[in-house]
């Protein structure tokens, strides 16, 4: 066990952090890249709101469902050998996705890309979480998150730009973004060393996992219905806002996408000072507090305003205080909780049940859409469960743990 830890470069972690930033980056390029034609493929497939929220939802159902299997296997069988196969299997079919002809075709490809996609976030945490040094976990894992952000505005710009700019057609930028993932499924298996056993001890290796010693711990429990909260919110804006600014504001092409593309950018800082403020605490409950009730105040605001300065700042808040700078302060609640020999397993239910609102979120907001004649339901319903998100952080537990 100590002989792998001399193997690795002490700079092996920046690399991993490198490569899974840029793993999120092409994974939220491929959703959102979806969302500035959605009008599109609303008319080339003839569906209404609910049916065009379907999309999204079919995608996270394959998400959602690959996320715990993903992770046992994981920590079975290996982590690389399960992203690597798995991100060679998303590029492929975002190709056959952009070249169906008839809509159930195309949900049935769109599905396997979110099944591909699934496989990625527990193996992926479990080996940033062992390789990271302690004291700059909340920080490294913010530094992953970027990529989210990154990728959330790069998708909707190579949307807008080819299909809305320069007139392609909006099967285009899903052959333009399988370059870039099959591309870093090669870097993958280039760089990638198989878990670094070294940082357990010899008493974590011996004890037994249970699965359901996840369900027993007072914080992972709160931290699964926090994330789902938060997730609910963040996947709902960025699956509508895009359809929002072009159907309820009048705001079209290249401005749709700066605008939305508002929330990534500001996450960026905002993930990176709040991951660094827990970091720095020792601390993850009172960075939360703060967070979440500013959530929910940036998420009413950008619909009970009609002011186009008050959209900007309330997109930029969410995007400082939402769920992308969220993320990285539950990682390392999780982290902090979990048992060290079922990482991968603890990670992916984590995410499990926070992508079960990804799946909602879609196909709610475009129901109550079609119910009410406005997409403010949506985002006041998103808005709710943010309280109740604050509620479970109130009940968080925790020590003080000395930074270095």
């Amino acid at each position: 066990m100590q002989q792998e830890s001399i193997q690795l470069s002490k700079h092996y972690w920046i690399k991993l952090v490198t490569i899974f930033t840029l793993g999120w980056l092409v994974i939220y390029a491929a959703r959102t890249i979806l969302n500035p034609i959605m009008g599109d493929i609303k008319s080339t497939f003839s569906l209404n709101n609910a049916q065009l929220g379907i999309i999204m939802s079919v995608f996270f159902i394959g998400y959602t469902l690959t996320q715990i299997p993903s992770g046992i296997l994981g920590d079975k069988i290996g982590r690389k050998k399960m992203l690597v196969p798995s991100m060679i299997v998303f590029g492929v079919f975002m190709v056959i996705t952009g070249i169906m002809p008839t809509f159930f075709l195309f949900m049935l490809s769109w599905l396997i890309v979110g099944l591909a996609q699934g496989m990625f976030y527990g193996p992926q945490y479990a080996l940033s979480s062992e390789a990271i040094p302690e004291k700059h976990i909340t920080l490294g894992s913010a530094l992953i998150n970027s990529g989210m952000a990154f990728g959330t505005s790069i998708g909707y710009f190579i949307s807008s730009y080819t299909v809305q700019e320069y007139g392609m057609n909006w099967h285009i930028p899903f052959f333009i973004m399988a370059i870039p993932i099959l591309l870093l499924a090669l870097l993958m298996y280039k760089v990638i060393t198989e878990r670094p056993r070294f940082i357990q001890t010899h008493t974590e290796q011996q004890v037994p996992f249970k699965f359901i010693s996840l369900f027993k711990n007072r914080n992972l429990i709160l931290a699964y219905i926090i994330i789902f909260c938060s997730i609910y919110g963040f996947f709902m804006i960025i699956t509508w806002l895009p359809y929002y600014l072009e159907t309820e504001r009048g705001i079209n092409g290249a401005q749709v996408a700066f605008i939305a593309s508002l929330v990534p950018w500001a996450a960026i800082p905002g993930s990176l000072f709040f991951s660094w403020l827990s970091d720095r605490l020792g601390r993850r409950r009172p960075v939360l507090l703060v967070m979440i009730p500013l959530a929910f105040i940036f998420t009413i605001s950008i619909v009970m305003f009609d002011h186009l300065w008050i959209l900007y700042i309330a997109l930029i808040g969410y995007g400082i205080v939402g769920k992308i700078s969220t993320n990285p302060v539950l990682i390392a609640v999780v982290a902090d909780n979990a048992p060290k020999n079922a990482l991968s397993t603890s990670f992916s239910v984590y995410n499990f049940i926070g992508m079960t609102a990804s799946i909602l979120a879609p196909y709610v907001t475009g129901y109550l859409t079609d119910l009410t004649g406005a997409m403010a339901t949506g985002f006041y319903l998103a808005a709710g469960l943010l309280i109740i998100g604050f509620i479970c952080t109130i009940l968080l537990k925790e020590k003080y743990k000395q930074t270095c």
